[in-house]
């Protein structure tokens, strides 16, 4: 019933952008804090970014500081994640989820929903 569908994944080439999104249904979308997560081929799933339910607060992993931002539309039932300065390092499958703690938390374990998906690839 519940679901989240990301979209914008593509190839891009080192320094340049892409914006992802995550449409979700079949749940309250402003009681739900949303985070983006990742995996690389061979690597675990990495924390990217997180927002509030109210949208008011957000935490970023290191490696995206500066370079990522997330946003949210409770209107529209979307959460974004704007991408600029691509690395190679950034090549990965990322993955939209929804806490319905409304905090934000970088622990994987403790998102209840999750998408499918979305494959970004970084190569010149």
């Amino acid at each position: 019933q519940v679901q989240l569908v990301e979209s914008g994944g593509g190839l891009v080439q080192p320094g340049g952008s892409l914006k992802l999104s995550c449409a979700a249904s079949g749940l309250t979308f402003g009681s739900y804090a949303m985070g983006w997560f990742r995996q690389a081929p061979g690597k675990e799933r990495e924390f990217v970014a997180t927002i509030s339910g109210s949208g008011f607060s957000t935490s970023y992993a290191n490696f995206v500081m500066g370079r990522f931002t997330i946003s949210r539309d409770n209107a529209k039932n979307t959460v974004h994640l704007q991408m600029n300065a691509l690395k190679l390092e950034d090549t990965a499958v990322y993955f939209c989820a929804a806490d319905r703690r409304l905090g934000v938390t970088t622990r994987e374990q403790d998102y209840d929903y999750w998408g499918q998906g979305t494959q970004v690839t970084v190569s010149s």
